[in-house]
């Protein structure tokens, strides 16, 4: 009997033990089984990466085949575009100093005629009258340089502080086709003196 018993017991040990053994091995199984899907996610994942690289790679390569617009320029190009900007730069400076010429000779005339001020008088006839007869405007009168900033309304306050009753109507009458918006500098208008005799 103690010779059954231990076969006995042999058995149930390795059935036990084979048992143990199936459990682990399942453990195992399960576990590698959980890394394989792993593997396989991860390698999906690096397919969709690789063709996500292959399309740009094809598309910069469609890009390096593409025929491309020359974005560099000639020796004869930069040769002419430097000719037509000496071209261009000698332009202005004739420009520059046919303006400087033309101010030096501004100023000369400035300084060598007589400046008009409301303050000097000068017994100068009025434009030629209309054909219409009686004239409103008096005859006599000043003649007024047109200055930077000036204004017909400036300019007929000044002639008055100075004892010239004059207004800015009448010195648009006097002055026909002057434009009281558009007064250029350097322009003459006539201001009429209606107490000048």
């Amino acid at each position: 009997m103690k010779k059954i018993l231990f076969w006995l017991l042999i058995v149930v040990f390795t059935a036990a033990t084979a048992w143990a053994q199936d459990t682990a091995t399942q453990q195992q199984l399960d576990k590698l089984t959980g890394q394989l899907q792993d593997l396989l996610e991860a390698q999906a994942q690096q397919g969709k990466r690789i063709d996500a690289l292959e399309k740009e790679i094809s598309d910069l390569g469609d890009k390096v085949n593409a025929p491309q617009v020359s974005a560099s320029a000639s020796r004869d190009d930069l040769k002419k575009l430097a000719e037509q900007v000496q071209e261009i730069d000698r332009k202005r400076q004739d420009d520059r100093d046919l303006i400087l010429k033309e101010i030096e000779k501004l100023g000369k005339a400035a300084a060598s005629a007589p400046l008009s001020s409301p303050h000097k008088s000068i017994n100068a006839s009025k434009p030629p009258p209309d054909d219409s007869g009686a004239s409103a405007v008096p005859q006599n009168g000043h003649d007024y340089v047109i200055k930077e900033g000036d204004t017909l309304g400036l300019i007929a306050k000044a002639y008055r502080d100075a004892g010239v009753k004059v207004t800015k109507a009448q010195i648009i009458a006097a002055n026909p086709g002057l434009d009281p918006n558009k007064l250029y500098v350097g322009k003459k208008i006539f201001i009429p003196d209606p107490n000048a005799k």
